[in-house]
C-alpha cells in the first residue's frame, strides 16, 4: 500500500498547498482519500483524471471533499467521458458539493455509494472498516487494510475511546492535529491536538503517527514536539507530495 499527500492543511489552503487529501494505492488501484480545496491540481501530477478508480470521503466539510467538483468536471467534460467514478460517503455529505453545477451534468460522472459510520465495505483491494468520531457534522474515521498493511485516518474529530480502535496496531496512524497543545473550549468535543493525537496512537499500539490537517501558520515542529510527550514511535508531519510506502 502506498499513500501520497496531496493537502494536509485544514479549514482552507496556505500558500502553495492543499487541503485535506491523499492518494492511496495498491495493486494497482487508485482510491483517492478527501479531495479537499486545492487537491485536484496536485492529483493531477500523478494520474489522470480518468484512472482514479474511486473515492471515499470522510465528511462533509468542503476542505474535505470541495475538489470532487472538479475532478467530475473533468471526467464529465472530456471528449471520451471516463467510465461513473464510485464514491463511496455517508448519507448527505456531498450534497452541497455535487449541486454546484447545473442539475444532471454531472449524473454521468459518478455513481453515489453511501454508507453507514460502524459498517464494513470493500473498494477495489482495500477493506474498509468505518467508526462515527465526533465533528461538527456527521465524520467516519476509516480503516483501510490491504497486503496485510493497516492504515487508519481520522477525518477531523475530537477525542474518544473509538480512536483506540480505529488506529489499533496500524501500520499507520493518519490523525487530525488541528492544534498543536490545547484546543479551545469551544471546538474541544469536535477537533483535536497533536498532543491528543500523540495519546491515542501510544493507546492504540500505532506504528508510525503522521499528523495532518494542522491550522494554517501552524509550525510543524511545534506539532511534532507536542506529539513526542505522549508517542515514542515515528512521528512526522504530513507534507504535499511526501509519499509513504507501507510495505
Amino acid at each position: 500500500m502506498r499513500m501520497t499527500v496531496l493537502g494536509s492543511c485544514g479549514a482552507w489552503p496556505s500558500p502553495g498547498r492543499a487541503c485535506s487529501g491523499y492518494l492511496i494505492e495498491d495493486d494497482g488501484f487508485r482510491l483517492l482519500v478527501d479531495p479537499g480545496y486545492a487537491t485536484l491540481p496536485r492529483l493531477l501530477r500523478y494520474v489522470d483524471a480518468r484512472d482514479v478508480d474511486a473515492v471515499l470521503v470522510s465528511h462533509g466539510h468542503p476542505d474535505h471533499c470541495a475538489d470532487l467538483n472538479p475532478l467530475l468536471r473533468a471526467r464529465a467534460l472530456d471528449p471520451d467521458p471516463a467510465p461513473k467514478l464510485p464514491v463511496h460517503a455517508l448519507p448527505g455529505a456531498l450534497d452541497r458539493v455535487l449541486a454546484l453545477d447545473r442539475p444532471g451534468m454531472l449524473d454521468d460522472a459518478l455513481v453515489l455509494r453511501t454508507f453507514t459510520a460502524g459498517g464494513r465495505f470493500e473498494i477495489g483491494p482495500f477493506t474498509v472498516d468505518t467508526w462515527a468520531l465526533p465533528h461538527f457534522v456527521p465524520n467516519a474515521g476509516l480503516r483501510l487494510t490491504a497486503g496485510g498493511k493497516v492504515l487508519a485516518y481520522t477525518g477531523d474529530t475530537g477525542p474518544c475511546r473509538e480512536l483506540a480502535d480505529l488506529a489499533h496496531d496500524a501500520d499507520l496512524f493518519l490523525a487530525e492535529a488541528t492544534y498543536p497543545d490545547a484546543v479551545p473550549a469551544e471546538d474541544a468535543r469536535y477537533l483535536s491536538s497533536a498532543r491528543q493525537a500523540g495519546e491515542w496512537a501510544t493507546k492504540a499500539g500505532a506504528g508510525r503517527l503522521m499528523l495532518t490537517h494542522l491550522w494554517p501558520g501552524t509550525f510543524a515542529v511545534h506539532a511534532e514536539e507536542a506529539a513526542r510527550r505522549t508517542y515514542a514511535g515515528p512521528i512526522e508531519v504530513a507534507r504535499e507530495e511526501e509519499t509513504v510506502d507501507l510495505d
